[in-house]
């Protein structure tokens, strides 16, 4: 089960198909957490704050709460279309970016069947 800990995991752990999805600022700018781990170890690219890159996906959750529902959606039509992809998502939004678990589970109560969610986000829906 998926735990969402990018400190307890290895990039090594992530499956050819398995994509790590984190939470990062519009600018891309991967300077900590679950943004380091994904640039440091799984393809983000700095300066890229949203999309599929390597073996990661950059979700913007610092903005407005509009800003990061219409991500949330877009993220969730870009796993729709790409179903041989395994999205394994982190705690987005509930770090740094400052927001409540509840508050971000509730944009992920219908996802593809390619989305892994964290066990706290589960709990929630």
């Amino acid at each position: 089960m998926w735990k969402n800990a990018p400190d307890a995991i290895r990039a090594s752990d992530l499956g050819p198909n398995d994509v790590f999805v984190f939470g990062s600022n519009a600018q891309g700018l991967h300077g900590g957490g679950a943004a380091l781990f994904a640039y440091n170890h799984l393809g983000a690219v700095w300066g890229e704050g949203e999309g599929l890159f390597g073996q990661s996906y950059a979700l913007p959750t610092m903005g407005s709460d509009d800003e990061l529902e219409a991500a949330v959606g877009r993220f969730l039509v870009f796993a729709s279309e790409h179903p041989k992809l395994t999205f394994l998502v982190t705690k987005v939004g509930t770090g740094i970016a400052g927001r409540s678990v509840k508050d971000i589970a509730r944009l992920f109560k219908s996802v593809p069947s390619n989305v892994v969610l964290p066990v706290e986000f589960e709990k929630e829906n």
